[in-house]
């Protein structure tokens, strides 16, 4: 027997229409660096991604599902894109500006990228990959930004002025009737061991992946809400806010290269953002501004806080601020989001601080399961330690094989009856918590025990004069693996390596605590922020690290 409800796709087509009509009033506000940002309503920008979809049909020649590259920063245009590409049933692949160019090229032949949206600021990095971009036949140029660079530039792809592309186009588009599950967006993973992977979103998977983000138990965010949004365009699409945002009518706030913590003060002061999100280094280069400069923040209520870990000492020091730092776990490959660390309700502040120091509950539409070293689905009982597997409808089930190709199931990613293999190690608790103690790769096993990294780190981060701490497993002759320890002291610090040794001694098992130490300028990080510790292992090997024995 059949329901008799309608059958109606849900397709990024119903949200751009749901939110230039119903909140029209909405604003995106992005900062230019002048005295006044960029601002347009819901409608204005609806209107603007129904001219860009017209301009890329009639002038582009855009049709079916052939990709619309964006390499551009959080702001208005972006977000006109993200809009526009998809409802006309081409898939908008966003292109991450932090990747190496080698990288990049394999990206754009991989997924056969035939039109590029850049902003003008971003020709230095594009310019010198285009020689090696066959299938690109358009680069529409946003913003500002040295043109000239284009002269010679060894491609023969036609050069467009993003603003005159659009100009004068209709404010009418007959929008195909979409399959829901049809590609919408597709974005890579970093690649960083082998190629990066393609993940492909359907409009069904954006659809209610934004419904969850809009919900209380998620980022519960409302038209009566403004958001920073520093969690970049590039990086699975924005953690879904830009989506979400045209749902409930969300204001938002797009710093577009304006990253640094200066100007994220003076935005956070001036604009008056209620929730943010980024990943940890965001908030802790922030949090070191206003202490030397200070601002007011307090219009902040909830900052999203994701990528990696957050240091605990991080959470209390934006408690004083009257910021409340709310972990959430999401990987590109679960759209991201994942998980969020909303305390249940009733508990005193004290009793919350367990449930948010884990990496959150699980939503409705993620389903998880722990998985032992021989397999085995453990109990849900915040003490079995295994790896986390998930599925759900906004989860993906392989990653993009290329054009014409079948997708791709590696088994070291995707189990036999078809849960994604995060590559997450930890713990869930009774009720749905999930606790992340390491990665698969980065769990220390010393001497047949396994020793948490992540522990390490956000223990040495407790310390004042650590700004940062990075720990890594290292071959041992005895041991088989121990803890190596990078950190970067505060300007000014009186501590040394004993010190810090024996402060974390005073949380952590001795047998744990690392015996090799090194003070560093700069943890290396991936293109999205998180610690690189495949580097850290890399210069380990080769020498250029100055190892101290404590």
């Amino acid at each position: 027997m059949l329901s008799t409800m309608q059958d109606i796709p849900l397709t990024v087509t119903r949200i751009l229409e749901h939110g230039m009509r119903v909140h029209a009033k909405s604003q995106i506000t992005t900062w230019t660096g002048a005295p006044e940002p960029d601002r347009r309503s819901f409608r204005e920008a609806g209107e603007r991604a129904i001219r860009l979809a017209n301009a890329l049909r009639d002038e582009l020649g855009v049709e079916g599902d052939q990709r619309v590259a964006t390499l551009m920063w959080n702001n208005a245009e972006h977000v006109e894109a993200y809009l526009a590409i998809p409802s006309m049933g081409a898939v908008l692949h966003t292109l991450n500006l932090r990747l190496p160019p080698e990288q990049l090229v394999w990206i754009a032949n991989h997924a056969a990228d035939r039109v590029v949206i850049v902003n003008g600021s971003l020709l230095p990095l594009l310019v010198p990959l285009l020689p090696h971009l066959p299938t690109v036949e358009h680069i529409v140029v946003s913003g500002p930004g040295d043109r000239s660079l284009l002269a010679g530039a060894g491609t023969e792809a036609r050069i467009h002025e993003y603003e005159e592309l659009i100009a004068d186009r209709p404010t009418t588009f007959d929008w195909p009737e979409l399959d829901e599950r049809a590609a919408a967006a597709m974005c890579y993973t970093s690649g960083t061991t082998g190629d990066p992977k393609g993940v492909v979103f359907s409009h069904r998977s954006i659809y209610l992946h934004s419904m969850q983000v809009c919900m209380t138990e998620s980022m519960g965010l409302t038209g009566k809400d403004t958001t920073l949004v520093v969690v970049p365009q590039f990086h699975v699409n924005a953690w879904g806010i830009p989506h979400a945002a045209f749902m409930t009518g969300l204001n938002m706030l797009m710093p577009e290269r304006f990253l640094q913590p200066a100007p994220l003060a003076e935005m956070i002061e001036r604009e008056k953002p209620t929730h943010a999100a980024a990943i940890p280094t965001i908030w802790q280069g922030l949090l070191a501004e206003v202490l030397t400069n200070p601002r007011d923040l307090t219009s902040l209520k909830q900052v999203t806080i994701g990528g990696s870990a957050c240091p605990p000492a991080l959470m209390e020091a934006y408690d004083k601020l009257g910021a409340r730092l709310c972990h959430a776990w999401g990987m590109t490959e679960t759209s991201p989001l994942g998980t969020m660390a909303h305390p249940p309700a009733g508990l005193s502040p004290e009793e919350e601080w367990s449930y948010r120091l884990t990496q959150g509950r699980f939503p409705a539409g993620v389903e998880p399961r722990i998985v032992g070293p021989g397999g085995d689905v453990l109990p849900w009982d915040n003490e079995s330690v295994g790896e986390l597997q998930v599925r759900g409808p906004w989860i993906a089930a392989a990653y993009f094989g290329g054009v014409g190709q079948e997708p791709l199931r590696p088994d070291d990613k995707f189990s036999d009856d078809g849960w994604l293999k995060t590559g997450d190690v930890g713990v869930i608790s009774h009720d749905g918590f999930l606790t992340l103690t390491d990665r698969v790769k980065d769990v220390i096993k010393s001497g047949g025990e396994w020793i948490s990294s992540i522990a390490l780190e956000n223990a040495l981060m407790a310390h004042p004069e650590v700004a940062e701490a990075a720990v890594v497993a290292v071959p041992d002759p005895k041991w088989d693996e121990r803890p190596l320890a990078t950190v970067v002291l505060r300007e000014g610090a009186t501590t040394d390596l004993a010190g810090l040794k024996a402060f974390l001694g005073e949380t952590i098992a001795k047998w744990q605590l690392p015996e090799r130490w090194s003070l560093v300028r700069e943890v290396p990080k991936t293109n999205i922020g998180k610690f690189d510790k495949r580097a850290i292992r890399r210069q380990y090997g080769d020498g250029e690290l100055d190892v101290v024995e404590v």
